[in-house]
C-alpha cells in the first residue's frame, strides 16, 4: 500500500508538471498569435491612427510647447526680478588709519555682506516688448509647422495605403498569370506528347511559366515591403499583418478649377503662413535693432547687510544694514557703429524673406499645377485602360480557344497572355495612380478632409494639460 501510494503521488506530480508545461506553451502560442493577428483598416482609420502616433506630429507638438515656454520666458523679462548675493572677504591685515602717533582700526578684518536687490525695467527702448511679440509669433509659427506635419503625415498615410492596395492587385495579376501559364503549359505538354507541336514551343511555355513564378515571388515580396512601409507610418510593429479595406473607386465628382486651387494653395499652405509670420518677426527685428539708440531705465531697490558674523549683524565700525531706492539709466553713446550694423542686417534679412516668400509661392503654384495635371491624366487613363483591358481579355480568350483547336501557335498565346497582364497592370496603375494624384493635390493646396484628433491640437487647446 505504501509503494502504491508513492506511485500515485509521483504520477500526480508528473501530470501536474505536464499540465503546467502545456499551459505555458499555450500562453506563448497565444501571445505570438496575438502579435500576428491580422487587423483590417479603412483609409480613414489609418489616417486617424497615424495622426495619433506619428513621430513627425509628436515632434511638431513638442516644438510648439517649447515655443510656448519660450514666450513665457521672454514675457518674464518685463516683470520685476529679485536677486540675493552673499559674500565673505578676509583681509590680510585689519584696516587702520593713523592720526599723529595714534593708529586706529577703521574696519574689520573679516567682512561678510549680503544684499537683496529688486530690479524693474521701466524703459528699454521697446526692446523687451518687441522680444515678447517676436516670441508670441514664434508660437504661431510652430502651430503652422504642426499643420504642415499633419498634412505631410496624411499624404504619407494615403500614399502608403494606396501602394499596399496596388501591390495586392499586382500580386493578384501575377498569380492569375501563373495559373494561366500553368494551364497553357499543361496543354502544350499534352500536344507535344501527341506530336502536334514542336519541342521549342514546349520550351517557350516552360520558360514563360518559370518567369511567372519568379514574378509572383517578387510581387509577394513587394507587398510585404509596402505593408511594412505603412506600418512604419502608423508606428506599428514593422512585421504586423495589416489588412486593408479596398473601397477606392472613381465616381462622379465636381470639376476642379485650377485658378481656384492656386488661390487656395497660396492662402492655406502652412509653409507660406510660416514665412508670413517670419516676415512679421523680421519687421519686429528691425525695431529691436533700433532699440540700441535709446537709453534703458531701471528702477532698483536694495537692502544690504554688512558685518563680521555669518548673519552680518555685528559691525563695530558702521551701521550693519541699509536700504536704497533709485533709478538706473544706461545709454551707450558710442559702440563703433554696432547699432547701425544691426539695423542694416535686420533690414536685409527682411528683404531676403520677401524674395523667399515670392519664390515659395511660385514653387507652390507649380506643385499645384503638376498635381492637377497628374490627376487629369490619371482620370483619362482609367477610361482608356478599361477599354484596353476588355480587349486584352477577349484577345486572350479567342487566342487560347484557337490554340486548343491548334489553329494558332504557342507564341501567340504567350503574347496574348503578356498583353493581358500588361493591360491589367496599366489599369491598376491608372486607378490607384488617380488616388495617389488626389492625395498629392490635397497636400499641394494645403487642405485635408480629415479633422485633427486631440493629440494634434496645440497645447493651449488641450484641456487640463500641464507641462512638467
Amino acid at each position: 500500500m505504501i509503494v502504491y501510494g508513492r506511485s500515485i503521488s509521483t504520477g500526480l506530480a508528473l501530470a501536474l508538471r505536464v499540465v503546467a508545461f502545456s499551459l505555458c506553451c499555450f500562453a506563448m502560442m497565444s501571445s505570438v498569435r496575438a502579435e500576428e493577428t491580422t487587423t483590417t483598416l479603412t483609409l480613414a482609420q489609418a489616417v486617424e491612427e497615424a495622426l495619433q502616433h506619428n513621430t513627425l506630429i509628436q515632434e511638431a507638438l513638442e516644438r510648439e510647447r517649447a515655443a510656448v515656454w519660450e514666450e513665457k520666458s521672454v514675457r518674464a523679462d518685463l516683470l520685476p526680478k529679485l536677486f540675493v548675493d552673499y559674500s565673505y572677504t578676509r583681509l590680510k591685515e585689519t584696516p587702520y588709519a593713523v592720526f599723529g602717533a595714534t593708529k586706529l582700526d577703521v574696519g574689520p578684518q573679516n567682512n561678510i555682506a549680503w544684499h537683496v536687490t529688486l530690479s524693474q525695467p521701466l524703459f528699454t527702448g521697446f526692446a523687451l516688448e518687441t522680444r515678447r511679440k517676436i516670441a508670441a509669433l514664434g508660437v504661431t509659427s510652430k502651430a503652422f509647422d504642426r499643420e504642415r506635419a499633419v498634412l505631410d503625415v496624411v499624404k504619407s498615410v494615403k500614399i502608403a495605403y494606396i501602394r499596399v492596395l496596388l501591390s495586392e492587385k499586382y500580386l493578384r495579376v501575377v498569380r492569375e498569370q501563373e495559373q494561366q501559364l500553368k494551364a497553357h503549359l499543361d496543354d502544350a505538354e499534352k500536344f507535344y506528347q501527341q506530336g502536334l507541336i514542336p519541342q521549342n514551343d514546349l520550351l517557350k511555355s516552360r520558360v514563360a511559366y518559370a518567369r511567372a513564378q519568379q514574378e509572383r515571388v517578387s510581387a509577394e515580396s513587394a507587398r510585404e515591403v509596402a505593408i511594412a512601409a505603412l506600418n512604419t507610418v502608423l508606428r506599428r510593429p514593422i512585421t504586423n499583418k495589416t489588412a486593408l479595406e479596398d473601397t477606392l473607386g472613381v465616381g462622379e465628382e465636381q470639376a476642379l478649377d485650377l485658378s481656384s486651387l492656386l488661390d487656395e494653395a497660396v492662402k492655406n499652405r502652412p509653409e507660406i503662413k510660416m514665412l508670413d509670420v517670419a516676415l512679421h518677426q523680421a519687421r519686429l527685428g528691425e525695431k529691436l535693432a533700433r532699440s540700441g539708440y535709446y537709453p534703458k531705465v531701471y528702477l532698483v531697490g536694495q537692502y544690504q547687510q554688512q558685518g563680521e558674523d555669518l548673519r552680518a549683524t555685528e559691525n563695530d565700525f558702521q551701521n550693519s544694514f541699509n536700504a536704497s531706492l533709485g533709478v538706473q539709466i544706461q545709454w551707450p553713446l558710442f559702440e563703433s557703429g554696432k547699432t547701425v550694423a544691426d539695423t542694416a542686417r535686420a533690414l536685409h534679412e527682411r528683404l531676403a524673406l520677401v524674395e523667399k516668400i515670392q519664390g515659395v509661392k511660385d514653387s507652390v503654384m507649380l506643385e499645384v499645377k503638376d498635381a492637377f495635371e497628374k490627376l487629369h491624366v490619371a482620370k483619362k487613363n482609367i477610361v482608356t485602360a478599361e477599354v484596353a483591358l476588355e480587349q486584352a481579355r477577349e484577345n486572350y480568350r479567342i487566342t487560347n480557344l484557337q490554340y486548343q483547336e491548334q489553329m494558332t501557335t504557342s507564341t501567340e498565346v504567350l503574347d496574348a497572355q503578356t498583353y493581358l497582364t500588361q493591360a491589367q497592370v496599366n489599369y491598376y496603375n491608372a486607378l490607384y495612380g488617380y488616388h495617389i494624384a488626389r492625395a498629392e493635390l490635397e497636400r499641394a493646396v494645403g487642405g485635408s478632409s480629415h479633422p485633427s484628433p486631440a493629440s494634434t491640437r496645440s497645447p493651449s487647446e488641450r484641456e487640463g494639460e500641464r507641462c512638467p
